[in-house]
């Protein structure tokens, strides 16, 4: 099993970060290899290993999406690595132990002018399609904290509030 960092583009690195739905696709890695998951950029970041699977794809084993690392040299491009690099950065990435599954609430709240329910449900969904992830904010709170609510945008938390800008 070899070892690789496998360099992604921002836009992809934001798209994981908006889905999570994993299975990266790195053509030049076999079944079985290990990965380093970096987003390339002006400030590259580790968010993740994986290992590939045996359809060619990069399966997550440890997801940094929340607390990506700095990926120093990493960034630069898709390459091979000995395993003595490998192992010096999965060593910094201690995978935590996995929290306990909790209730989240997560809204998307838009006033929304319309003639019947319908009509506002349709105008709703044309919005959130248009609009996406990256401009429309979406709010989450454990169930039964409201005042813990807290706006994210492309994955990420952000402040909603124009007074504190």
């Amino acid at each position: 099993m070899a070892k690789w960092v496998v360099v992604v583009s921002g836009e992809q690195y934001a798209n994981e970060r908006v889905y999570g739905a994993g299975g990266l696709t790195a053509p030049e890695l076999a079944p079985g290899d290990e990965a380093l998951l970096v987003a390339g950029g002006d400030e590259p970041v580790v968010f993740g290993l994986g290992r590939v699977d045996r359809d060619g794809r990069v399966q997550y084993t440890v997801r940094l999406l929340d607390s990506p690392l700095p990926a120093g040299a990493f960034g630069d491009r898709t390459r091979r690595l000995d395993d003595a690099e490998f192992v010096a950065v999965a060593k910094q990435i201690e995978p935590a132990p996995p929290a306990p599954r909790r209730t989240y609430l997560v809204s998307v709240d838009l006033p929304i002018e319309a003639a019947s329910p319908g009509e506002a449900v349709r105008a709703f969904w044309s919005y959130v399609r248009e609009l996406g992830p990256a401009e429309l904010p979406a709010f989450v709170w454990p169930a039964g904290d409201e005042l813990a609510m807290q706006a994210y945008v492309l994955g990420a938390e952000a402040n909603q509030d124009p007074e504190e800008e």
